[in-house]
């Protein structure tokens, strides 16, 4: 497994396990259960999910899923912007341990900038480190503006990461963002590596894949490997897609392959606002 280091020097998987839109269907608990296990087999051990997610039903399959195997996972969830005011923040963090069924988060996150000051926020999670409830803290869909403003208030510079919107067709973020954050040697996570899967339908990607004899998700996913500091979190409820995925790892990127990505998703020439889903 390849690892990314966060500031602190620990080493985390550089492909772990999106949640988004899991834990909704009851018909899939069991085989959605069953991906996210075969991705903790397979080393995938950093597991993404968010309060926000089916207002917590993805954070209680995830809490099924790791039951008895917590010390392997490196956990992610993120906290709503409407409750991440300095005490919202904690109460929602407490909740998120509930559902997780555990005392501790590896990472906590601000899922987006609402209305309450950054600074509130950032309180609020020194305050759950000093309590041993989280281990990091760190922001998402922030842009490179709004990371220098955050560095720049009381304890802003301990943020751990940014999670954003970051695939092949959307590279915006190389333009600014990325390379900010590779120069603090902070790790950006990228959600939506696939698309939402619309990359698989890419005719033109499909026979660059297919050329080099892996699958187009493995394609766009080793895109992403291959930048320093990124970590893919790809959102996958059968265990046969999480095994595709973890093939991503085996894929060499070679120069003529990194041209050949250029020429069909050119990277961007101009700034621009950062993109969400």
């Amino acid at each position: 497994m390849k690892t990314v280091r966060m500031p602190d020097g620990e080493d985390v998987p550089a492909l772990g396990l999106g949640t988004w839109m899991m834990g909704e269907d009851p018909r899939r608990r069991a085989q959605e259960i069953a991906a996210l296990r075969r991705g903790l087999d397979l080393g995938m051990t950093l597991i993404d999910t968010a309060e926000m997610y089916g207002e917590g039903a993805s954070e209680r399959l995830v809490g099924e899923a790791i039951a008895g195997r917590r010390d392997e996972v490196f956990l992610v969830s993120k906290v709503y912007p409407h409750n991440a005011s300095r005490k919202g923040a904690v109460a929602a963090c407490e909740r998120s341990l509930t559902r997780l069924d555990t005392d501790r988060l590896d990472l906590y996150l601000l899922h987006w900038r609402g209305q309450h000051p950054l600074s509130e926020t950032v309180e609020a999670f020194e305050a759950l480190k000093a309590d041993g409830k989280i281990r990091h803290w760190g922001v998402s869909n922030l842009d490179a503006d709004e990371m220098r403003e955050l560095v720049g208030l009381p304890d802003g510079d301990k943020v751990a990461t940014n999670q954003v919107l970051y695939n092949l067709t959307r590279r915006g973020i190389e333009w600014d963002l990325l390379p900010w954050m590779q120069g603090r040697g902070l790790p950006l996570m990228a959600y939506s590596p696939v698309e939402q899967s619309r990359l698989l339908a890419d005719r033109r990607l499909a026979g660059l894949a297919a050329d080099h004899g892996v699958s187009v998700a493995q394609l766009a996913l080793a895109f992403l490997l291959d930048r320093e500091g990124v970590i893919a979190i790809p959102k996958s409820g059968h265990a046969g897609h999480v095994e595709e995925n973890a093939g991503a790892l085996g894929v060499v990127m070679t120069g003529e392959l990194r041209a050949a990505l250029d020429a069909l998703f050119p990277p961007p020439r101009r700034g621009g606002r950062l993109e969400m889903i």
